[in-house]
Parts: structure tokens; C-alpha cells; sequence
């Protein structure tokens, strides 16, 4: 089969594709490292947020959270206790039977009291922040456009400066009365991100030279008496920490004010326990939206805050795990399969891989987001997207590219359902040398010389393209190779380009309809008056080298091996037997749908031991033309 060399005209495109191929492969990595680093917090990059904010809902458990108790100013208690806001020395009474007769082990306030009250509540207060367990509020401002002055700061006990804060613009703290230097104190101020959910606490806050803890972790150094954290706590680079909203509001026990005051509770209730004293009353509208509702009491926000910070004490919060790099390897590993499998798979194929491998990253979301709250959950998301609407389209492209110019090579030297076959296997290079068990078909016209010496040229050329298609159209058929045309005859192998397992038997049965066909035409012949024709055929059976060989000039695509010589051989020696279809012992060992006839022995050329022969029993020649 003469054609440009397949591997030749690849190369012409190879390396553009190749880089092509690379630089998508580098580019969708690139879009994976891109993402991850981009800043958190203030932005919602490529759907982050929205996603983390699902699989938060879907880890939020219910199992009661029994360290600490959150007491609630709600609707009941203002009906029961009055309106808000309460004297001072109402909050003092209750803060002094949660610490007294309760002995709850510390309390911290989420509310504000800029404004003096009663002085005899605003001293009591006073005196449980000086010497007791009780943290009050406050609250700083980040935007900046408003320069906020509002009562005044109690300044931080703590001497040890950490590496990240956030800077604030004002605040608004409490009453002077409630400002003495030995007070504890907490910031009660967020940060929401741009769709304005509150996700994040500041751990820390700068304002003016001072360096301001958060309600929560106040509690904390509270209580351990350390002024810096017992326990690791890692913000972005903004300063700002993830809340891991762990549990549901049903989770916490919460207790109205008003029980409090009237001393309905038991007495051990909240011994020994942290306690949260804060308002879900609409009316004092300390609403925010969480990711876990669109509605919540600003209280989960901190009642999270605090389950989060008493687990990483306790050595119980998720091992930390680098995120950002397992987003790395996954897009590394992904593209790299990628590059590889899209040339062998369909687009839709690909498509499917690309959602599958989704699906997968989601799955591992699902278990590390847990383990780090800063990396972006959708960067490789994204770099999928990418691929799917490049990479897949391009591939499609070269594909279809390649199939085109195998389609116009081979169909026609190889069956159409040999073509099909190759371009649904999306072999890089099918027609590349490789060896392989074949049986080749030679056929040739008896006597041709003799045939055409009285014909003209055009009669001669009319003869050759007739016979010729006797021999094509079976070789075709029968899912045969077409190797080449020997000017009267041809060579025909079956077993390559693609394996077939019962190669011999195709090559008997495309024989045998050569040989039907060639005996029609003859006969067809004889009824104009003209000289009968008799085909030759050897087949023979083995391993040969088959595919494309020659040089950039010129090549062939052609099986060369023992097996091919001994069919010409064998084509040769039915010109002295009665046979039209002369079969080795190589085949003879592969056939299983057809019986043979034994003939003999012979002597080949070119061979040191006689080789026995065969033949069809309906390959009885009915005309034995002379050569």
C-alpha cells in the first residue's frame, strides 16, 4: 500500500499540538495555583464561599454542646421582666447568681452598655469585671467612614503581640464607669464578607497602638488566666479567622434571662461551665446572617466561636491538613491524565471524566475543608471548567483532524469496518511497525502475457482493471488489507492493522469468493468468443513486521516476514497442480471453520525441508490456462 508516510505527515503537526497541548496543561495548573492564592475573606472568588458555606450545612451536627451555656434575653423574658433595656442592676443581679449560687466558671456579656445607668448596677458591674470571671463588650468599626468615638476602650491585659490583626477605623465601647484598667473585655465587632455573612471573626483588633481580642477568645485567656491563647489559632493573612460552624443553634443549651433572675433552673446547671449572655429578641437587633441562616442570633456567631476554641484546647479540633497543596496535586494529577487520555477518549468521553473527576474533588472537599479553612474549595473546579472548554473542543479538533486524513489513506487499502474499528481505537500512530501473526493472500493471473499479447493497449488495460476487481472487492469484504497490486495480481494480508483472531479463515473465505468471482468473469468471457482466465492464490500463515515502511519520499504500508515469501512460493506452485488455491502449514494450523484436502509435499525455494501443502476441496480448477 504506497501512501506518505503516516509518521511524516504527524510530524508536521506534533510539536505546534504538543505545546499546544502543554501550555493548556500548564495554564489550567496555572489557573489552580492563581485561585488558591488570591486573598480570602473580603471577596467570594469563583463561588468559594457559596460552596463551603453547603458543605458547612451539611457537617452542622446537633449534639449538645455541654461546656458552656448561652443565657438568652428573648421575647419571653422582656415579657416577664420587662422592657429592654433592663437597669444595670438587673444584668448585675443576674451575673452575680450565674457566678454565685450557679458557679459558672466564667461569663462574658454580648451587649454594649455605652450608656451610664443606674451607678449602683454600673459599679457592681465594675467590680465582677475587675475581680471576676466576667468579660463585658465591645465593638469596633472597619469600614472607616465613619470616625466612631463612643465611650471608652478597656485596654487588653495581654503583653504578647501576634503576627496578624485587623486594623479598625472607631469603636464603640462602654460607659466610663465600666472603663477601669483592670476590666476584661472582648470585641464584639465583624467583618462580613461582600454578600454580607458573617464567616469570619477578627482574632485580633488594632486600634491606635492596643491589640484587641474577640468576646470569645477574652473568655478564654479569661478563664485559663494566660493572656495569650492556650491553644493554636491560625487567621488569613488578613487576621481574620473562619468560624467552623460546627454545630446547630438546637445544639446549644440555652437558657432564658429571665429563668435566671427568678431562679427557676437548677442550681448545678451551669456549675463549672462558660456562660454566654447575649439577646435573640428581634426587637434588639443583634441579627446576622450566618451560613447557616440567612437569620441568626448574634449569639451563634459567638457560641460557635467559643466551641471551636474549648475543642482546640482540648486537642479536639480536625488535625490541620495543607489544603491549598492537595488542590495542587489534584489539578497535577487531573491534567496529566487529562493530556494523555483526551487523545484516546471521544469528547464526550472526556466530558464525562471531567464531571466525574468533579465530583471526585467534591468528595474530597467534603473531608479536608474541615482540616483548613483557607484554601478555595473551587479552584480546581475552575481549572476543570477551563479544560472542558478548551482542551476537550481542541482534542475534538485534532482528532478529527487525524481521522479525516486516516479515512482518506486507508479506505482505500483496508475494509471500511477495519477503518471504523482503528478510528474508534484512537491509535496515536496505527499504522506504525509492529509484528504480528497475519496470513497473507497472493494472487495472480495464469498466463497473463499470453492474455493480453493479442489485446491493444486499451483492451489490455480493460482486461487488468476487470480482473483486478475480482480480486479487490473479496479482499475488502473480508476485511483484508490491501498491500499492493502486482500489475495482474495483488497481495493481501489479514491480521494487521488491527489483530483479528480468525485472520486465516477470512483469508479462506475471501479465496474462495476470489476464485467464484475470477471463474464468472472467465465464463462470461468465453460467451464472447474470448480465452478463458485461471486465478493463482498461495496463502500462508506466521508472524510477520507490518506497517509502514520507507522513507519520507516514499513508503508502503506492508507486512514483510517468512510467512509472506512462502505465499508467493506457494502462488507459484499452483501452476502445477489442479488447484487454484494452494494453502501452507501455517495456515493450515489456524483454520477452523473450513476442511482442507491434503496435496503433498514440495520443495520450496529458498526452503531446506519439503512443505506440505493443501487446498479447498471446491478449489478444483475448471480451466487450466496455459502461462
Amino acid at each position: 500500500m504506497k501512501l506518505p508516510r503516516l509518521a511524516s505527515l504527524v510530524s508536521l503537526f506534533d510539536s505546534p499540538l504538543k505545546c499546544l497541548r502543554w501550555g493548556i496543561a500548564i495554564l489550567a495548573i496555572g489557573i489552580t495555583v492563581s485561585i488558591e492564592n488570591l486573598p480570602s475573606g473580603k471577596y467570594s472568588w469563583f463561588a468559594n464561599e457559596w460552596l463551603r458555606d453547603q458543605l458547612t450545612i451539611l457537617h452542622a451536627d446537633n449534639t449538645p454542646e455541654t461546656r458552656f451555656i448561652v443565657v438568652d434575653i428573648d421575647e419571653a423574658s422582656l415579657a416577664q421582666i420587662g422592657r429592654w433595656p433592663w437597669t444595670r442592676s438587673q444584668l448585675a443581679d443576674m451575673v452575680e447568681q450565674i457566678l454565685g449560687p450557679y458557679g459558672a466558671k466564667g461569663v462574658a456579656l454580648d451587649m454594649l452598655l455605652s450608656e451610664p445607668a443606674d451607678e449602683a448596677g454600673d459599679q457592681r458591674l465594675a467590680m465582677l469585671s475587675r475581680y471576676g470571671p466576667l468579660v463585658l463588650a465591645q465593638a469596633f468599626d472597619y469600614d472607616g467612614n465613619l470616625p466612631l468615638r463612643v465611650g471608652q476602650l478597656i485596654a487588653p491585659r495581654h503583653a504578647k503581640v501576634p503576627r496578624n490583626y485587623v486594623l479598625a477605623s472607631g469603636y464603640i465601647a462602654n460607659n466610663v464607669r465600666l472603663a477601669h484598667v483592670d476590666a476584661k473585655a472582648g470585641n464584639i465587632g465583624f467583618v462580613p464578607d461582600k454578600d454580607g455573612m458573617i464567616r469570619r471573626l477578627p482574632l485580633y483588633t488594632r486600634y491606635e497602638q492596643n491589640l484587641y481580642p474577640g468576646l470569645a477568645l477574652s473568655l478564654m485567656q479569661c478563664c485559663s488566666n494566660q493572656w495569650s491563647p492556650p491553644f493554636q489559632l491560625s487567621g488569613n493573612q488578613n487576621g481574620s479567622w473562619r468560624i467552623p460552624y460546627q454545630k446547630n443553634w438546637s445544639a446549644y443549651t440555652v437558657i432564658p434571662a429571665a429563668y435566671i433572675l427568678q431562679q427557676k433552673i437548677p442550681s448545678t446547671m451551669l456549675e463549672n461551665r462558660l456562660v454566654l449572655i447575649g439577646s435573640s429578641a428581634l426587637g434588639l437587633s443583634d441579627r446576622v446572617a450566618t451560613p447557616l441562616s440567612p437569620n441568626s442570633s448574634g449569639l451563634l456567631v459567638h457560641a460557635s466561636a467559643l466551641t471551636a476554641m474549648l475543642d482546640l484546647q482540648a486537642d479536639l479540633a480536625p488535625t490541620p491538613w495543607p489544603g491549598r497543596w492537595i488542590a495542587y496535586l489534584y489539578s497535577v494529577i487531573l491534567v496529566s491524565a487529562s493530556a494523555w487520555l483526551f487523545l484516546h477518549r471521544s469528547a464526550i468521553a472526556n466530558t464525562l471524566l471531567l464531571a466525574l473527576a468533579s465530583v471526585a474533588w467534591l468528595g474530597i472537599v467534603f473531608v479536608v475543608h474541615k482540616h483548613d479553612a483557607e484554601f478555595s474549595v473551587t479552584a480546581p473546579l475552575v481549572s476543570n471548567l477551563f479544560l472542558l472548554a478548551v482542551a476537550v473542543p481542541l482534542n475534538w479538533q485534532i482528532s478529527q483532524r487525524m481521522s479525516r486524513r486516516l479515512l482518506g489513506t486507508l479506505r482505500l487499502y483496508v475494509a471500511p469496518a477495519v477503518v471504523d474499528e482503528l478510528l474508534r481505537s484512537n491509535l496515536t500512530d496505527p499504522l506504525a511497525p509492529a509484528r504480528r501473526n497475519v496470513t497473507t493472500l497472493i494472487a495472480d493471473m495464469e498466463g497473463y502475457t499470453t492474455q493480453v499479447e493479442a489485446l491493444s493497449a486499451e483492451e489490455a488495460a480493460q482486461l487488468t482493471r476487470d480482473f483486478l476487481a475480482c480480486l479487490t472487492g473479496p479482499v475488502l469484504d473480508k476485511l483484508g488489507t490491501l498491500d499492493k497490486y502486482t500489475g495482474d495480481g495483488l497481495v493481501a494480508f489479514w491480521g494487521a492493522p488491527l489483530p483479528i483472531d480468525d485472520h486465516a479463515d477470512l483469508a479462506l473465505d475471501a479465496a474462495q469468493e476470489i476464485v467464484h468471482r475470477v471463474r464468472a468473469f472467465s465464463a462470461q468471457r468465453a460467451l464472447e468468443g474470448k480465452a478463458p482466465l485461471r486465478v493463482r492464490i498461495g496463502i500462508e500463515s506466521g508472524e510477520a513486521m507490518a506497517g509502514d515502511f520507507g522513507s519520507a519520499l516514499r513508503s508502503i504500508y506492508t507486512a514483510v516476514g517468512d510467512s509472506v515469501n512462502v505465499a508467493s512460493r506457494l502462488e507459484q506452485v499452483a501452476r502445477d497442480y489442479p488447484y487454484d488455491i494452494i494453502i501452507g502449514q501455517g495456515a493450515k494450523s489456524l483454520v477452523k471453520q473450513h476442511s482442507l484436502i491434503l496435496l503433498g509435499e514440495v520443495m520450496l525455494r529458498g526452503k531446506e525441508k519439503a512443505t506440505t501443502i493443501y487446498s479447498l476441496p471446491d478449489a478444483l480448477s475448471t480451466t487450466k490456462a496455459s502461462a
